[in-house]
């Protein structure tokens, strides 16, 4: 559930690091399109050991909990070099508020992407796993081209963000924070939710809270799916009964349904880190007015990119939006 893998620069710090975030580190430098099947097999395998790995290690120094926050949510205050390439010229933003999940003050870092017309329709951009929002703003710049007004932010944890490990509550209040922000910076603006991944997972829950149901016009959905549970199960070993263990789960099945706004899921058909099968099940749940979007050939990191096309043509179809030529 993450966008991109670079290679570390820095052979001293790379010996440092624990052996496991060495092993993340050293994935290979990947173009969108581009993940090795090698790379993929790993990941797949280190996904699949997560329940399992999380149990025994309970009963040591980190808890269940913890544990499975760190593996779902991997995060980072890093991107890749073709996130830092497309991040440039976009604008800080700052957004404070109080947390009522853990009583602490939080700052959020985000990025935004301004329309020349005030007019023009808002996003907030939820990323996946892993790498900063940096990490995304290619895809925040393709929406960009699609006529939207683009905020991506970064979860606790991530890029600049306060430093705190990440959780499905936390998350969920911290885009309900940025939904408030797009708010009150542009009152007039028809706004709109977008989730890659386990952002998918996460706008889903945001756009059946109460803020996200202030002036939602449309939630988009891309590569993601309906529970960690079910993407579990999808693995070779998925057959194995460790759902209920499984604290950060991540029910967007169970929740679309009360989504008050037009959705669009999209997928990639050659997508092999969340079955396809997985964001078709996410759109059978999702009450009408509705739109199941499958890219040919679309993977989960150029699913955006391959399907620009078919994009313009749901925005137009589902919002009624107009996209820039």
């Amino acid at each position: 559930m993450s966008s991109a893998q670079p290679r570390p620069s820095n052979p001293r710090a790379l010996k440092q690091m624990p052996l496991l975030q060495r092993w993340l580190s050293q994935w290979p430098s990947q173009r969108p399109s581009v993940w090795p099947s090698v790379w993929l097999k790993r990941w797949r395998a280190w996904l699949l050991s997560l329940p399992l790995a999380a149990l025994l290690l309970a009963g040591g120094c980190s808890t269940l909990d913890e544990q499975q926050r760190k593996w779902i949510f991997q995060p980072s205050d890093r991107t890749w070099w073709g996130g830092l390439a497309a991040a440039e010229g976009m604008q800080d933003v700052w957004i404070d508020f109080d947390s009522e999940a853990t009583g602490r003050a939080v700052k959020l870092h985000g990025l935004w992407l301004p329309q020349p017309h005030a007019d023009a329709p808002t996003l907030l951009y939820l990323h996946g796993a892993r790498w900063d929002v940096r990490g995304s703003a290619h895809r925040m710049r393709r929406m960009h081209e699609l006529g939207f007004a683009v905020l991506g932010i970064d979860y606790r944890g991530f890029g600049q963000s306060s430093p705190e490990l990440p959780s499905e509550e936390m998350a969920a209040e911290d885009a309900g924070a940025a939904w408030g922000w797009l708010a009150q910076q542009q009152p007039q603006a028809r706004r709109f939710l977008f989730g890659h991944s386990l952002g998918g997972a996460i706008a889903v829950d945001v756009a059946t809270r109460g803020e996200g149901l202030q002036g939602l016009q449309g939630l988009i959905v891309e590569g993601s799916f309906t529970s960690i549970p079910e993407v579990f199960s999808t693995f070779k070993w998925g057959w194995l009964p460790l759902g209920p263990f499984i604290t950060q789960r991540f029910e967007a099945a169970q929740k679309i349904g009360q989504v008050k706004a037009p959705v669009l899921v999209v997928h990639g058909s050659a997508d092999r880190l969340i079955a396809p099968a997985l964001g078709k099940a996410l759109y059978d749940r999702a009450p009408q007015p509705k739109r199941w979007v499958l890219v040919e050939g679309g993977s989960h990191h150029n699913t955006n990119a391959v399907g620009q096309p078919l994009y313009r043509q749901a925005l137009s179809e589902v919002f009624g939006l107009r996209a820039q030529p």
